[in-house]
């Protein structure tokens, strides 16, 4: 897959780089790792092998840039978590309002993972290799429920805030920002893998998600999203 999102057209033998730019096939593992993860119709099946074919170089040329198939596994999906942050990062830098931030994160995430639902699965939907999927690679999303964690409370009505942080529960708020993220989830992947079914309009079903989590009305936030989005 190229940088613009197409697909790279599989070859039958690859040309050797010059000496000194290993850098090169790295990146071409890397990019082959990723389409096959996004497009195989069962991705637990990737392989090494798989792999080097894609690229047309000798399984054994992998192991000089990643150690096995889960530090392969690991690098690609920190690169899409990266990827996604910086797109939720870009919108909560544009907001001016507690609710323009929570919305810009929100809206980043939903248009990401519905532009990208190979890629949002394997990420987020269990779909990389059980075998070889780490475990420490999730820790990179811990930063973008943080992020909305705190979002969240900043944009949220004074009487939603407190329900959110109940006495005695000092895991409230935390509580509401995996709430809000499980929504999130829910409506791409029904979107991505029941995309023909008579479905409201994403930004709709985003608006009031929203308003539901935070207590504002619907109009506040819509408002808050036509900000937002006139800046993508």
């Amino acid at each position: 897959m190229t940088a613009d999102g197409t697909r790279r057209s599989p070859t039958a033998s690859r040309q050797r780089n010059p000496r000194g730019q290993g850098q090169i096939l790295r990146e071409q593992l890397v990019e082959a790792a990723t389409d096959l993860l996004a497009t195989l119709d069962s991705p637990q099946a990737l392989t090494l092998r798989m792999v080097a074919r894609r690229v047309g170089v000798a399984p054994a040329s992998v192991y000089g840039h990643f150690a096995d198939l889960g530090a392969l596994v690991e690098h690609v999906l920190r690169l899409r978590y990266q990827e996604l942050a910086a797109l939720m990062g870009r919108a909560a830098e544009r907001a001016s309002t507690p609710v323009e931030d929570l919305v810009g994160r929100c809206a980043a995430y939903v248009y990401w993972g519905t532009a990208n639902p190979g890629h949002y699965r394997v990420v987020f939907g269990g779909r990389a290799p059980s075998d070889v999927f780490p475990s420490t690679a999730h820790g990179a999303g811990a930063e973008l429920l943080a992020g909305v964690v705190a979002a969240l409370a900043a944009a949220s009505t004074p009487r939603a805030r407190q329900a959110q942080a109940a006495a005695d529960d000092r895991h409230g708020q935390q509580r509401a920002g995996l709430l809000v993220w499980a929504g999130l989830h829910g409506i791409v992947t029904l979107h991505n893998d029941r995309h023909n079914a008579p479905w409201p309009p994403l930004d709709e079903l985003l608006v009031h998600l929203i308003a539901l989590h935070t207590g504002q009305e619907p109009d506040v936030i819509a408002k808050a999203l036509r900000v937002t989005a006139s800046g993508n």
